[in-house]
């Protein structure tokens, strides 16, 4: 009786998996992170550019608010956007130079973010592999997505149990997309520029 009991529950716990179809996982996502607009999203990005080679950041976004702290060819910078505002600190000269704030390579760092929205409706998603703790799905544009920017393929992994996206990788425009080791509980503090985190860096106002 044990052992017909055990296969039983072997046998529901698989009928509870396959009820999830990868349109429904990445719904659940999507619906996830909704829920957490309020908090602010955090992540860790890698982007391949053509002759600039890899950059590494970590990006914090809060309402209009962001904060990147970015790497590239061994220089280090951190960002701070607010509105049309921007203060980019330099480790190197331990400068903060107040700009205007304008499209450059950290609001587009942030604006990746938005990949994680529309994947159901934009995408044809199948489940390439599952372990016990996530999904492994590919994503493939929908000839009627509209969405110029869009990249063609995505692969997105999705924990179980949260349904919170792991990472997600992609290319668009010769551009090799990695954002992952994503977290939802973003303060204030975090995406705000305060001079006392900076001791001894000159402030120079260049709007």
């Amino acid at each position: 009786m044990r052992r017909i009991l055990a296969l039983l529950s072997a046998f529901f716990l698989a009928l509870s998996a396959f009820a999830q179809t990868p349109g429904e996982i990445v719904a659940k996502m999507e619906e996830t992170i909704g829920k957490t607009d309020t908090n602010g999203m955090v992540m860790s990005m890698d982007m391949k550019i053509p002759i600039l080679g890899t950059v590494t950041s970590r990006v914090w976004t809060l309402g209009e608010k962001t904060r990147i702290e970015g790497k590239i060819k061994g220089e280090k910078w951190v960002s701070f956007m607010d509105g049309d505002t921007e203060w980019q600190y330099s480790p190197e000269d331990n400068k903060v130079r107040i700009k205007h704030y304008k499209l450059n390579l950290g609001t587009t760092e942030a604006s990746n973010a938005k990949m994680f929205d529309g994947v159901s409706d934009g995408y044809d998603i199948s489940l390439d592999k599952e372990t016990a703790s996530a999904w492994f799905l590919q994503c493939k544009k929908k000839k009627g997505n509209k969405d110029k920017d869009a990249p063609k393929t995505m692969d997105l992994v999705v924990a179980k149990g949260s349904f919170y996206p792991l990472s997600l990788s992609a290319k668009a425009s010769g551009i090799t997309i990695k954002m992952y080791d994503l977290g939802f509980d973003v303060t204030e503090n975090q995406v705000t520029f305060n001079p006392a985190d900076f001791p001894g860096a000159t402030i120079i106002d260049e709007r």
